[in-house]
């Protein structure tokens, strides 16, 4: 099956800063470019990213005007972090990367797991080449129902499984995808769904699928040995 990789949706030219940048160039940058964090370059080469979070510490740091809320006593790091003026000393390091040949899933999966935004995309020398982001991911799902149907008829249903296209009706609405018909092998049955999650765009798999065989009882193979010792 054909996956969108990263280097298929990731952003360039990317937004970048050097570690001597200072705080207000790179506030004014996330504002100009409505962006939430920027990769801190050197050499071309991925050494930190600073993002909104690491900006607000200084306002958190603070003193309320009004005496009215408490002092916030913040940890060492991140007292540090507040008190710091240009990226060398706000970003975050090592920065979490992408990888150009990666699928949408790994980056998504990679995301979630750092609870980040985005991702500076780097090449094997650790040289920034892109940037993708959560709303970059989200495009897959603007893939069209007729692209998603031709993948799962073709690719999923007949060259992969190997089930004859009239054997299963196949319908695509918005992404959810609907199944019909029969299958030779009851175990072809979850693989067919499971494939079917995987196509890029899919939202939802439903399955109403019928089996000839039932590949996944011993009892065929027990009946089959019964009519065996009969025949003899």
């Amino acid at each position: 099956m054909w996956h969108r990789m990263v280097s298929d949706l990731m952003t360039t030219p990317v937004v970048r800063v050097d570690r001597d940048t200072g705080f207000k160039e790179i506030a004014k940058l996330l504002a100009e470019y409505d962006i939430t964090a920027v990769p801190v370059v050197d050499d071309e080469r991925v050494v930190g990213v600073v993002s909104e979070a690491d900006l607000l510490r200084k306002e958190a740091a603070h003193l309320d005007p009004a005496g009215l809320l408490p002092v916030l006593h913040a940890k060492p790091g991140s007292r540090a972090k507040a008190d710091a003026t240009t990226a060398e000393g706000l970003m975050n390091t090592p920065a979490v990367t992408a990888r150009p040949q990666w699928t949408a899933v790994e980056a998504a999966q990679v995301m979630e797991r750092h609870h980040v935004k985005r991702l500076p995309v780097v090449d094997e020398a650790d040289r920034l080449v892109g940037v993708i982001s959560r709303a970059d991911l989200l495009r897959v799902f603007l893939r069209g129902d007729s692209a998603i149907r031709e993948e799962i008829c073709g690719e999923v249903l007949l060259r992969t499984l190997g089930i004859p296209p009239d054997a299963i009706t196949v319908r695509v609405v918005n992404g959810r995808v609907s199944l019909k018909g029969a299958v030779e092998r009851r175990s072809l049955v979850p693989v067919a769904v499971r494939l079917c999650q995987g196509v890029d765009g899919v939202v939802d798999v439903s399955a109403e699928l019928s089996h000839r065989v039932d590949d996944t009882s011993p009892e065929p193979e027990a009946e089959a040995s019964r009519r065996t010792g009969l025949a003899t």
